[in-house]
């Protein structure tokens, strides 16, 4: 299919292709941005501050000690396991400068998933929050691991000027459990002994691995997707061009709520805005809505990003109304399907579009966006991003046409290397430099793309396909409904059935409501034969319903 989106479609001052060797590696494009931006705010969390300079030289300090202390060399693993914190951001680029690979962990993980992802790596140095060292204690002898950095959500506060400590984290609400791991050394010692050690710089090409990025393993056993200095430069690029036009740089903060250890955020907030000389304001628990709405309160905020259960859960918070959106730019979701009634109720209260965007780990992972001009919500992942070509592919192989389903492909720059150790995997996802996506889609004839869902979720209804994002999206319309989804559940007379997991927003939602509201939107085949009623729905680390699990 030709670029038909580019004709017809690309907004005013977004360039059709991008230049992925703008910056040798995330390194070169490092040293730029905080020589040019130092005295400018780089983050921002529980009411400290580093600077862009402040950055470089804490940066330097732990790259020094994993170089000269830790015996670390170019191409070693390091996992960092820490939520939204200012120690993130000192450790990935402290990192990235010793030449190290970056394995980013959920601290939220399970032993077993743990011990999988360090296991997969090869990890040999992790810095991990101390809330979660009793996990790493349990399989600790099990895995490559030989050094550890402990950190607590206090630690890196100490260290800032002007900073006050809270004294009050509500991340945990529990006392930190008891833990006896080897070679510990905290974070503190390691940036007062890094700053006296000498940094040698390494020399890291475009076709290093900055990062293995492992998959939420919603399609398997979690994978580690390599991701080159290249891959990461074009899409912080990539990103960079299609959302330009709404902002300016040196004046920008955006609210990073989505952890920095999942690659959306950290490409779209944490790299892109260190270009544009952003501040990112980092929200150390979401989950705790109310206080999320209080920190929002006090700063002018101009961007921010998240996945639909985020932006949901935002506009039914008390005060959020209430806030000042004057200075809000931007607003992008991702990660999962956006859905019409929160898009819209977004736009209602913010008068700020939320465009949506679509992409995933193995590309870095932006695939696709909202053009930045258009005017409300339209139901699709919006216009492929420079330098990237999206084909839509056909079971039986053959291109579809306009309007036609299919598989969604995509080749750029910003797709990955391959999967880790995982030849066979990776043959079966990369075709010809082409990444099959798994996800159903449709393009129309002005090049916007639409996800109709993932194959595996896609319910079979005596023949016809249902697929759970439409469902899902018409529940959302019910105003007595909070959260929705929609899986398929085995039945002798016709294959499959639809089955949905509501929580209510009013309690006096019933059933026969919801089946009625149905009725009213979907054809007989698409409507839902069972209804469960439930607290809460399973979500991965950043907001996206589990279905697997509700299946």
């Amino acid at each position: 299919m030709e670029k038909i989106w580019l004709e017809k479609s690309y907004p005013p001052g977004v360039p059709y292709e991008i230049d992925a060797d703008k910056y040798a590696s995330i390194v070169d494009m490092f040293n730029k941005y905080t020589g040019v931006y130092s005295d400018k705010v780089a983050f921002i969390n529980m009411g400290a501050e580093i600077t862009y300079a402040e950055l470089a030289v804490q940066s330097k300090a732990f790259a020094a000690y994993c170089q000269q202390e830790l015996g670390l060399v170019k191409g070693d693993k390091f996992a960092i396991m820490v939520p939204n914190t200012l120690q993130y951001p000192i450790a990935l680029f402290g990192a990235l400068l010793a030449g190290l690979t970056v394995v980013n962990v959920n601290p939220l993980y399970t032993a077993r998933e743990l011990e999988h992802q360090l296991k997969d790596s090869g990890t040999k140095a992790i810095l991990i929050i101390e809330n979660f060292a009793h996990t790493l204690e349990t399989i600790i002898d099990k895995t490559p691991v030989e050094h550890i950095i402990m950190t607590s959500l206090g630690d890196r506060l100490g260290f800032v000027k002007g900073a006050i400590v809270n004294t009050v984290v509500k991340y945990v609400k529990k006392m930190v459990p008891s833990f006896n791991l080897p070679d510990t050394v905290r974070f503190n010692a390691v940036l007062a002994k890094g700053q006296n050690l000498t940094f040698s710089p390494v020399a890291i090409q475009g076709d290093d691995l900055a990062f293995l990025q492992y998959t939420g393993g919603t399609t398997g056993v979690s994978k580690g997707a390599m991701l080159s200095h290249r891959n990461m430069v074009a899409n912080l690029e990539q990103a960079k061009a299609a959302i330009k036009p709404m902002l300016e740089e040196g004046n920008e903060l955006v609210v990073t709520a989505l952890p920095l250890y999942h690659i959306f955020a950290l490409t779209a907030n944490c790299l892109t805005f260190i270009t544009l000389g952003g501040t990112n304001l980092l929200i150390t628990n979401p989950r705790d809505m109310p206080a999320f709405v209080k920190e929002l309160g006090k700063y002018p905020f101009t961007a921010i990003t998240g996945v639909n259960t985020l932006f949901n859960g935002l506009l039914n918070t008390p005060g959020f109304k209430d806030l000042d959106f004057s200075t809000l730019k931007m607003a992008l979701g991702g990660g999962m399907a956006v859905q019409r009634p929160v898009a819209e109720r977004w736009q209602e209260v913010t008068t700020t579009r939320l465009l949506e965007g679509y992409g995933l780990t193995e590309c870095s992972p932006m695939v696709s966006l909202s053009p930045y001009n258009q005017a409300s919500y339209n139901g699709t992942i919006g216009l492929p991003a420079p330098s990237t070509d999206i084909r839509i592919v056909k079971d039986d192989g053959t291109e579809a046409q306009i309007g036609e389903a299919g598989e969604m492909w995509v080749k750029g720059p910003q797709v990955m290397v391959g999967y880790y150790n995982r030849q066979e995997a990776s043959d079966e996802i990369l075709k010809d430099g082409w990444l099959a996506t798994g996800d159903i889609a449709t393009v129309d004839d002005q090049g916007f793309f639409k996800i109709v869902d993932r194959k595996k979720d896609m319910i079979i209804v005596s023949g016809f396909n249902v697929f759970p994002n439409e469902i899902e999206e018409v529940l959302m319309m019910h105003e007595g409904v909070l959260e929705a989804a929609a899986v398929g559940v085995p039945n002798e007379v016709c294959g499959e059935m639809v089955k949905i997991f509501v929580v209510r927003k009013d309690e006096n939602l019933d059933e026969k409501s919801l089946i009625d509201h149905c009725r009213k939107n979907l054809t007989n085949y698409k409507i839902p034969k069972l209804v469960e009623f439930r607290d809460e729905l399973p979500k991965t680390n950043v907001g996206k319903i589990l279905r697997r699990e509700l299946r």
